[in-house]
């Protein structure tokens, strides 16, 4: 529903812009401009979507790869202690564990095709426990959420892009990514632990919280004394064999699971190739929405605004230009996803701005849309805090991806 009132937004935004530029400013070229880019968007979009055919579907089928060999189970049994401690509610051996463990497991892999109804049924077995029907118990809003935190180990759907869009290493966003959604989920955990009084000074929490955030915070300590140069080699190498490494251990799961890796790998490519195929008019459909709305001058209007009020304040505006990926994503994930491809297409994949709107697209996931499909599977209307504790991770990671791209990239 957010969708369709955004995409007729920049319609008639667009529109009204194009009559006070042509009337009061005497701009007999902006519309112009504004149908030439509605016919450059849709073939950009078809273009895109036909591109990433071959990269989704490598993607996909190593992928399925791992899911056959077990990587979700064991996933599931590591974090399975941190995540007993988080539900309290739910008491030890309540049904819902299971689909709760196998979908965060899935969604930091980067399996949403799997996440998403693991995630529905772990709604629908706490909802068999839930004492009020129509309000949000505490472990549904936790659960709620850790999805949209977005907690992402792999962040496959961007690293795509980036190599349609002819990005020299489409894995250099992996470590920046990685590190965001870490303080987006930090802050999911510690704002409705706060809400719900969960002891996070509890030695397994801690145990889980404390070691990777010491760990993070390390990371991020030895590379500020790293020049920018040598911050970008360590990223770019480490990004890239931890990603390869990945492979290699999803190909020798499947060896000891003693199934068979390369008809496995098929099966996950076709659904890779369905997949690329079925975002066409999604992407065709947002892409001459942001065209139209950006050829007609009110994209620039709005980002200079925010940049004159950010020079004000004596803060450099280089990721100004990638804001309207952020202010999307707790509105609409195809949105976001378009306002990203917008701003590397227009920059330029390897540029800054193109950059941070990657590493902002893999912070966080979209708060209103998982809300709205979760709780409304199960039909509950008082979400409480739900929103705001979504809203707080959104907005924590959008500022840490916009602060460690600056570490990394600038």
């Amino acid at each position: 529903m957010a969708l369709n009132y955004i995409w007729i937004f920049f319609f008639l935004t667009a529109f009204v812009f194009g009559l006070v530029k042509l009337i009061f400013f005497g701009d007999t070229s902006v519309f112009t401009d504004m149908v030439a880019s509605t016919f450059d968007m849709a073939k950009t979009g078809f273009q895109i979507s036909l591109g990433l055919t071959g990269v989704l579907t490598l993607w996909m089928g190593i992928m399925r790869i791992g899911e056959k060999g077990g990587v979700v189970k064991i996933f599931s049994r590591l974090i399975g202690p941190f995540f007993n401690k988080l539900f309290p509610d739910l008491g030890k051996d309540h049904p819902a564990y299971g689909s709760i463990m196998m979908n965060l497991a899935a969604n930091m892999l980067g399996l949403d095709n799997a996440a998403t109804p693991m995630g529905l049924q772990a709604m629908k077995e706490m909802q068999a426990t839930n004492p009020s029907k129509k309000t949000a118990s505490n472990p549904q809003i936790m659960f709620l959420v850790l999805n949209t935190s977005g907690l992402t180990l792999i962040p496959i759907s961007v690293m795509v892009y980036r190599a349609q869009l002819g990005a020299a290493d489409p894995a250099d966003i992996f470590i920046p990514i990685l590190l965001a959604t870490f303080f987006s989920t930090l802050a999911g955990v510690i704002s409705v632990s706060i809400y719900q009084r969960i002891k996070l000074y509890d030695k397994v929490i801690l145990a889980y919280l404390g070691g990777l955030t010491l760990l993070i915070v390390g990371m991020i300590a030895w590379m500020s004394t790293l020049s920018k140069d040598q911050v970008t080699l360590y990223s770019q190498v480490g990004s890239n064999v931890i990603l390869f490494s990945t492979i290699i251990a999803f190909i020798t799961l499947g060896v000891v699971r003693k199934i068979n890796v390369y008809q496995t790998f098929i099966e996950g490519a076709k659904d890779g190739f369905s997949t690329a195929i079925k975002i066409i008019p999604y992407l065709v459909a947002i892409l001459v929405a942001i065209g139209v709305f950006r050829a007609s001058g009110a994209l620039d209007f709005i980002t200079s605004g925010i940049a004159w009020i950010f020079h004000s304040m004596g803060i450099n505006t280089d990721f100004v230009d990638a804001l309207p990926t952020a202010l999307m994503k707790p509105l609409s994930g195809s949105g976001a996803r378009g306002m990203m491809v917008d701003a590397m297409k227009n920059y330029g994949p390897d540029s800054f701005v193109g950059r941070v709107a990657s590493t902002v697209q893999g912070a966080t996931d979209t708060t209103f849309y998982i809300l709205a499909v979760y709780f409304g599977s199960v039909g509950i209307k008082n979400t409480k805090y739900a929103v705001t504790c979504g809203l707080i991770a959104d907005f924590t990671g959008i500022v840490a991806a916009i602060l460690i791209s600056y570490m990394f990239f600038h």
